[in-house]
This record gives C-alpha cells, structure tokens and sequence, in this order.
C-alpha cells in the first residue's frame, strides 16, 4: 500500500424531535458524467462506490459543492505537508462546504496521503473510522479531490447528508399537505403561524378572530413527517382548523434545517 496518512472527522448535525431520514432528489450542482471529474477523484468514487454496492448500501452521487470544498481544503493541506482537517485561520469541514453551496443535515470527512487512489482507498477501508464514514449508510452524496504533492497524493472526501432545499411557501405546503390528510382544514392566511414561528414561545394574540389553542413550533433537516406530539394533536378530534407558517432557523449556521410553526384552533 506504500505510505499512508489519514485522519478523519465526523460531523452529525444535532437530532431534533420529528428529523427523519428522506431520500433527496439531484441537486442542481451534480454532474452526472464522469467526464467533467478528474480522473483520480472519479477512481476514488467508484472504488467507494463498489464497497458500498459489497456492503449492501446504495451508491454516493457526486456533487460539485462538495467537491469545490473538498479541492479548496485539499489544495491547503498540499501547501502545509502535514494533512489536517482544518488549519489555524481556516473554517472547520462542515463550513467549508456550507460556503461551496452543499446543503446537508449530516457531513463527514476523510482525507489522506497515498501515492494512488488506489491505495487512499484500501487505507481508509483498512481504518475502522474512515470505513465507517465511507460505508455510512445515511450520507448519499460525495465530492472528492486529489491533489498531487511533496509527499505523494493528498486526498480529501467528503460525504453529506443531503437536504432538499425549499421556498417558504414550499416548507409551508409540504406540512399543510399532512395536517390536510387528518381531516383538519388548513386556513390560507399564514401570517399568524409565521409570526409565531419567529418567537420562541407563547401563543400570539390575533388581530381578530379566535386565538390559537396550541402551537408546535419545530426545527428541523425532514418536513415529511409531523413531530408525534402534534400528530397526535390532530388526530384527538378537538381540532378543526390549522395554519402553518415557516420562518428562518434559529441558531443554525451549518447544517441545513428548516423551522415550522403550526397553530391549531
């Protein structure tokens, strides 16, 4: 295998009520040819890919966020010779590839150095942390970047968890659409449930009309299930009406999530 030097990191987006898994469509970013991948970063890939596929685990489509992060961090570590997953003065993994343009709930990293692909990735599957990054069955996509240097080829992959990226009215939609199948109807004016979704707590008081009789209020990567409280809620039978509003997320600058309110009356 000649020389080897890995180190790996792990960064798992903290799990909130209601966050469960969803298979994410293609981002826009993702390049679907192979031709446009530089051909080292392309072997690491299917090499992965092949392990995974042995494994019983679906395979990593590429993206070009991830891999734009991956080459800027890669480029980094060619210049300071010792690999590391993040230099004095350089943002951390999870930032790298939220500024490139990925939008994920789950991110991990594996760098290397090697003299082929070849063998950066029979290092990382001989490794415990690295395999179990790389055959982690929660993250669907990967960007890869090799880059040749002083002490051989210096590798960096990153795989993520990739998040669905929503307007607001689209956030707004996809929960009105479950609270819809319950029986209870969803009113169209959502500036109630959107001003309630920017405060922390209590119930807001209408202008007119009646008052809510319960808020959810909710953060997180996953819209296609309702948090069980408030399913639970709409399956009691007391209420009849419902709106929804969405709002930025609070205290997220990493990983992508969305925040709901749902006020039931």
């Amino acid at each position: 295998m000649g020389d080897l030097r890995m180190s790996l990191v792990l960064c798992v987006a903290v799990a909130v009520p209601a966050v469960c898994a969803q298979t994410p469509p293609f981002r826009p970013s993702q390049i679907e040819s192979s031709t446009a991948i530089p051909a080292e970063a392309w072997q690491i890939v299917q090499l992965a890919n092949r392990a995974r596929a042995e494994a019983g685990e679906g395979p990593l489509r590429w993206d070009a966020a991830l891999a734009t992060a991956a080459r800027q961090h890669c480029l980094r570590m060619a210049a300071e010779g010792a690999i590391s997953h993040q230099y004095e003065g350089e943002p951390g993994p999870g930032e790298r590839a939220a500024q490139a343009g990925a939008h994920f709930s789950l991110l991990e990293e594996n760098v290397a150095i090697a003299p082929t692909p070849a063998a950066i990735h029979d290092g990382w599957m001989h490794s415990p942390g690295h395999r179990a990054n790389l055959l982690n069955p929660r993250v669907d996509h990967v960007g890869v970047a090799v880059v040749a240097g002083r002490h051989g080829l210096y590798a960096v992959a990153d795989y993520d968890r990739a998040v669905i990226v929503l307007s607001r009215t689209q956030e707004e939609t996809t929960v009105a659409n479950q609270i819809k199948v319950t029986g209870v109807a969803v009113l169209p004016d959502a500036s109630l449930a959107r001003a309630a979704c920017a405060t922390d707590d209590g119930i807001p008081r209408p202008a007119s009309g009646p008052k809510p009789r319960f808020i959810m209020r909710w953060q997180g990567s996953d819209l296609t299930r309702l948090p069980p409280e408030l399913a639970d809620k709409l399956n009691s039978g007391i209420f009849s009406q419902a709106s929804v509003g969405s709002c930025p997320t609070q205290g997220q600058d990493t990983f992508t999530t969305y925040r709901i309110a749902v006020l039931l009356y």
